[in-house]
């Protein structure tokens, strides 16, 4: 459980170091919120968390009962 606890830290820190070097970008991301696509992107970036988060679990949980064997 250690381990996963590092591995969420890790990618939470990624993803906040992409946004605080995101926000500097020359790119108007309004382009993308008239268009109505940075919902799109947002649901598909939400989406992948999720399923990675669940793997982790997942895998965390079968080492687990590997572990008590």
């Amino acid at each position: 459980m250690d381990k996963l606890k590092r591995i969420v830290v890790i990618v939470v820190m990624v993803f906040i170091s992409y946004y605080v070097n995101a926000q500097s970008v020359a790119v108007k991301p309004d382009i993308m919120r008239s268009n109505g696509k940075i919902f799109v992107v947002m649901t598909v970036i939400v989406i992948i968390m999720t399923g990675f988060f669940i793997y982790l679990i997942s895998v965390d949980r079968k080492l687990s009962k590997l572990e008590k064997k």
